[in-house]
């Protein structure tokens, strides 16, 4: 293959061609056979190592027919897409084998991870795109399986109703995300990037600001910005859990991909005339997700809201100088990845014995203590308390907004965090200091869920040293 593509497209074939390896392997197995899930394993694990051995390339990066960049940035971002595609993967075993917080059981397992791995791909496509329509295809090649998804398990009257009004908004974002592009594509005469990027230089208007103004309101609904946000806790609800894990990190780091390649690409000369309509998306979505946060009972919706508010967090970032900005972004997605996962099996092992609320949870330290370590330390760095991951990388987020002297956004970001911490405490509460119930199910775990948790506990405390240990994806920061 080498022969005939440079090296560090070979990942990305690979990860188109995965979908069909999986799904036809199951012609050669029984329905029941977990050779596929193996298959699986072995090629998302085969990938990610494959992302790890490829150079850097900072600058413009490297080419691909023209139109497919590969730099430091996208490399990363492939990382974080491919952690997220193997956690979501190994969450979704159980599921197929016997049901969860109410629901039957899914089946199809092999067709399964490959909507998954079609969503990851098209996350590869965001990164990699130089042009509008590009960049367009990999924005809906990363969503479509995502509607799919959704409604996985045919049975659940819930991740129907969930679907339909996931496609029916998704599908009003996507007309105003091809607006958008029309419009830009009406200012600058060309699709590219580079000449985008060039008339952009040499003047503006209205068309332009038009255009920028749809792009947002297109890609909000995929990052969950406010007042895109309200499909959220619905489909995050309804959603089979591992779907919802998936749902919440690659989505976002999709979306979020988006507008970095969009913010410091083509749009990058009027970067600091957008910057109050970015702040002020910022500002209102992290407010309005942690006050939403604080009424729920119910474990997936409130990870919803928590999710709103992250999406808050990671906006600020987006204020900064482009190195800094994408740096810190890069970091915090590996972080909010794994402490995200983190909790979401922990909740798919509450949601296999009981219902998936936060009384389930009542009295977890006495029952459980390993499990409840493993709560505290995800709800600890999703809240952002040192020593843990999530502090340093919201940290690296705000200090890239402070950077370019968005002070006010950054103390209400600041003090909103406080507001988060309350209700991260909620779950900690129940497990910790609450009475167990006594007609809770007993809990079991298998020696894999066991394995993947500590594994998963273990890697939210290291990278929050990580700024100190690798020149890595830190190289924008002089700390």
């Amino acid at each position: 293959m080498s022969q005939y593509i440079p090296n560090f497209i070979i990942p990305d074939a690979l990860l188109l061609l995965f979908p069909f390896i999986v799904i036809g392997s199951r012609l050669f197995c029984d329905y029941k056979s977990k050779i596929p899930w193996r298959i699986a394993n072995f090629g998302f694990i085969a990938i990610f190592i494959l992302l790890n051995l490829i150079p850097l390339a900072s600058g413009e990066g490297r080419f691909f027919i023209s139109n497919w960049r590969v730099d430091d940035f996208g490399v990363l971002m492939r990382e974080v897409l491919m952690v997220s595609a193997i956690l979501g993967m190994w969450l979704s075993k159980d599921y197929f084998e016997h049901g969860a917080d109410g629901k039957p059981q899914m089946h199809q397992i092999a067709e399964f991870i490959g909507a998954i791995a079609f969503a990851t791909f098209g996350g590869f496509t965001v990164v990699s795109a130089c042009d509008l329509l590009t960049f367009f295809l990999g924005l809906e090649i990363a969503t479509i399986p995502m509607y799919a998804l959704t409604a996985w398990n045919k049975q659940d009257q819930m991740g129907s109703e969930a679907a339909t009004k996931y496609i029916l908004m998704g599908s009003v974002a996507t007309a105003f995300e091809l607006f958008g592009f029309s419009y830009l594509y009406g200012f600058a005469g060309s699709l590219h990037f580079n000449e985008i990027q060039h008339a952009i230089t040499n003047g503006t208007s209205p068309l332009l600001w038009l255009s920028v103004l749809f792009l947002f309101c297109g890609i909000g609904f995929k990052l969950t910005l406010f007042p895109f946000y309200t499909w959220a806790p619905d489909v995050y609800e309804g959603a089979p859990t591992p779907v919802t894990a998936v749902l919440s990190v690659t989505s976002k780091a999709t979306a979020i991909a988006f507008l970095v390649v969009l913010v410091y690409g083509p749009l990058a000369p009027i970067q600091q005339q957008i910057a109050p309509l970015i702040a002020l998306l910022a500002g209102v979505t992290l407010f309005v997700g942690n006050l939403g946060a604080l009424k729920q009972s119910r474990l997936r919706r409130f990870m919803a809201y928590s999710s709103i508010a992250q999406a808050g967090y990671i906006m600020v970032a987006l204020l900064g100088p482009a190195t800094m900005g994408k740096t810190a972004i890069v970091y915090y997605l590996f972080v909010y990845a794994v402490s995200n996962y983190l909790a979401f099996f922990i909740f798919g092992i509450i949601g296999h014995h009981r219902e998936e609320t936060f009384a389930s949870l009542r009295g977890l330290s006495k029952q459980n203590p390993s499990l409840a370590i493993a709560l505290a330390i995800s709800m600890f760095s999703l809240a952002g308390i040192p020593p843990l991951a999530g502090f340093f990388g919201k940290f690296h987020l705000f200090f890239s907004g402070a950077s370019t002297g968005h002070y006010v956004l950054v103390a209400f970001a600041v003090l909103n965090n406080v507001l988060a911490l309350f209700y991260y405490l909620q779950l900690i509460k129940s497990a910790w200091v609450d009475e167990p119930d006594g007609h809770l199910t007993p809990l079991r775990l298998t020696k894999r869920q066991r394995g993947v948790v500590i594994l998963l506990s273990i890697a939210v405390v290291v990278i929050g040293f990580m700024p100190f240990l690798s020149d890595n994806i830190f190289a924008g920061f002089n700390l």
